[in-house]
């Protein structure tokens, strides 16, 4: 296990972009852009005066971006950016969080109050028409989302929930439509964060006060595996590197006193660790 040492206050959304080799994560309070260089080992920090949640990657090279509630094109290079559409105006306490592409291109992301409100948060689609489709409402922490190889299932979680729901997918209409709870997350583990599947279909899921990942069968429900990890707050996770089986997992400082920040002093660092079954590239946006 390698750690990287970011110290995000609330480091999160981990994204592989093979072309670049590099990996991307945010750290949503401090409004902060990480760009690793995995073979260099450089880390680049880029600052927006936003609460920054999710990275993904765009067409032609370009970033997509999470801004509060704002979704924009971002180009590394030029530091240019493009407003592309908004959700919730008038929710101001409302904020992006968790966000990923599905196989089509098309992005999900969700929602949640600043002030963790329970029911305040939903799930959007959105596709090259750049209008919002509200896909789940009455969501509280919007968080992880993974789709199944052969894109028949979608899992999501709402993070206070403590459970793993799994829908039915149709890839042309990006219609989801509940199923099952695929895995509960027993007390003392902590709560579900963001996740990743691997090529055997597992999930791989950050546990946020559960001090690692672990991997969950979801068609099980049982607990297989777990990365151990030396912080507490262990917020997503996703698979990169060449071979697609280096595993770059985010963390947390927030709400860690200061004896626990003590204890536990690499808290918002990253970890990259090499895990024996892969997982794939992620999508990258239609627009």
């Amino acid at each position: 296990m390698k750690s990287i040492p970011s110290q995000c206050f609330l480091g999160e959304g981990p994204l592989w972009i093979a072309k670049r080799g590099c990996f991307f994560w945010v750290d949503i309070e401090k409004g902060n852009l990480h760009r690793y260089h995995l073979a260099t080992e450089q880390l680049e920090i880029r600052h927006f005066p936003h609460r920054l949640a999710v990275v993904l990657e765009g067409k032609n090279g370009k970033l997509i971006l999470g801004l509060d509630r704002k979704l924009v094109r971002y180009d590394w290079e030029t530091q240019e950016i493009e407003e592309l559409c908004a959700v919730e105006a008038g929710l101001t306490l409302n904020r992006f969080n968790d966000g990923k592409v599905d196989p089509q291109g098309r992005i999900w992301i969700g929602t949640m109050s600043t002030l963790f409100t329970e029911g305040a948060g939903s799930l959007y689609r959105i596709d090259s028409s750049l209008q919002p489709e509200c896909q789940l409402k009455g969501l509280t922490i919007s968080n992880g989302m993974a789709w199944t190889a052969d894109m028949q299932i979608f899992y999501f979680i709402d993070t206070p929930t403590k459970k793993i729901q799994e829908f039915t997918f149709d890839p042309m209409s990006g219609a989801i439509e509940f199923r099952r709870i695929a895995v509960e997350i027993p007390e003392g583990l902590g709560f579900p964060d963001g996740m990743c599947i691997d090529r055997d279909g597992m999930l791989w899921v950050a546990h946020y006060a559960g001090s690692g990942v672990y991997c969950w069968n979801p068609n099980t429900g049982q607990l297989l595996d777990k990365i151990e990890l030396p912080v507490p707050h262990v917020t997503s996770c996703c698979f990169g590197g060449e071979n697609l089986d280096l595993m770059l997992i985010t963390t947390a400082q927030e709400n860690l006193t200061a004896d626990d920040l003590e204890k536990y002093p690499q808290s918002g660092d990253v970890f990259l660790v090499n895990v024996e079954v892969g997982g794939f590239e992620s999508n990258p946006a239609m627009i």
